[in-house]
């Protein structure tokens, strides 16, 4: 229920006293929590007209479109969830707390509650576009607190947050029940690399296995978000779909062409899709066998630069044979690859430099070569 600007936001809070002193947990309606809240950007400003002084102030980093973008999208998926805390400050003048019913009121107007962490999850969250019943969000709220302490939680926060690794993310989706292109590559992913007489057998870096490290030279994130690119061209939203017991659509046309193993997907011929890939690097290794199953340092063929160059002119040579949705033999490819002037000692670091310059290098030679 949206409130007038006249009116108290009761929030159900519990006191926490820790060495920094006394703040609050409490609950939060996401209208409510757009409505009060705002960031303490870090920005520039423009102050002699001559030059450009930097002047910084401020404790928070500026939005990033892409981020807030992501997020936005996200809130709105089925199983959407934000289970730690946004951290506010808020000024005492503006804070009225009952500590026998444990309830706060605030203000319902805007720039009652600086942003400490949390920005991007609150821009997110005005794109909201769910039940009637809202999306409530934990909250840690410190109040009156110095500047100097406000930096510095913010400071603790971000410096000892750890990225994920994105090979554990797709790891995960092995254990979820509900079908989507994220699970199907992590399974293909995994098969491909346990095979016997597979292309990619023992060549993949999955967690939680420590045979033999080395031999691994690809990463089971870099092989699923390169292959699902080929199925979906929204991941998250075909995952959402599916969740709600519904099938996603699939591709014709250009569409097609651009994600060539979408209907296969769609399907659940997950089998052929994983064989479709097989047979073609199947060609690669046969074509080039020293440079992809050796490992050293200089080359690159059984490296990510090598391995998305060859899955980027995958797309084009399966789509240029007309048989999309069916298994091409490696004899195909392997005609292709007959009409380069690649050798295996071709593929190193001084001919591809590492990274999407030499992947993109690679990738051109094969088009221009095989005139694909």
């Amino acid at each position: 229920m949206i409130l007038a600007e006249d009116q108290k936001i009761e929030i159900k809070c519990l006191e926490v006293k820790q060495p920094i002193g006394t703040y609050y947990i409490g609950v939060i309606g996401h209208e409510d929590l757009v409505k009060i809240s705002y960031a303490d950007i870090r920005r520039l400003e423009v102050g002699d007209e001559k030059r450009e002084v930097e002047i910084y102030s401020g404790i928070q980093r500026e939005l990033s479109k892409n981020r807030v973008k992501e997020i936005s999208k996200y809130v709105n998926l089925i199983d959407a969830t934000f289970p730690s805390s946004v951290i506010l400050h808020i000024n005492e003048k503006d804070v009225e707390y009952n500590n026998e019913t444990k309830i706060m009121y605030l203000p319902f107007r805007d720039n009652v509650a600086k942003v400490l962490d949390g920005q991007h999850r609150i821009a997110g969250l005005e794109n909201y576009e769910g039940t009637k019943d809202g999306f409530d969000v934990n909250v840690t709220i410190f109040i009156e607190m110095e500047l100097e302490d406000q930096a510095i939680v913010f400071a603790t926060i971000n410096k000892t947050q750890t990225k994920v690794n994105k090979s554990l993310v797709a790891d995960l989706f092995a254990f979820a029940k509900f079908r989507s292109p994220q699970k199907t590559c992590h399974n293909i992913v995994r098969a491909l690399n346990q095979k016997e007489g597979s292309p990619f057998k023992d060549k993949i870096k999955i967690l939680g296995t420590a045979d033999d490290k080395e031999k691994e030279t690809i990463t089971q994130a870099t092989f699923s978000e390169k292959l699902m690119q080929f199925l979906s061209k929204d991941p998250m939203d075909d995952r959402n779909t599916y969740k709600k017991g519904k099938i996603p659509e699939k591709y014709t046309g250009i569409e097609l062409e651009r994600r060539p193993l979408r209907n296969l997907f769609i399907e659940e011929n997950d089998a052929d899709i994983a064989k479709i890939i097989w047979e073609y690097f199947d060609a690669v290794q046969e074509k080039w066998p020293n440079a992809w199953w050796e490992v050293k340092r200089e080359m690159i063929l059984n490296k990510s630069t090598g391995f998305l160059a060859f899955m980027r002119f995958f797309k084009d040579a399966y789509v240029k044979k007309g048989e999309i949705g069916s298994i091409v033999s490696k004899d195909y490819y392997k005609s292709l690859f007959d009409k380069t002037t690649l050798k295996e000692k071709d593929f190193n670091r001084d001919n591809f430099l590492p990274g999407s310059g030499g992947q993109s290098k690679l990738y051109n030679q094969l088009v221009e070569e095989t005139e694909i």
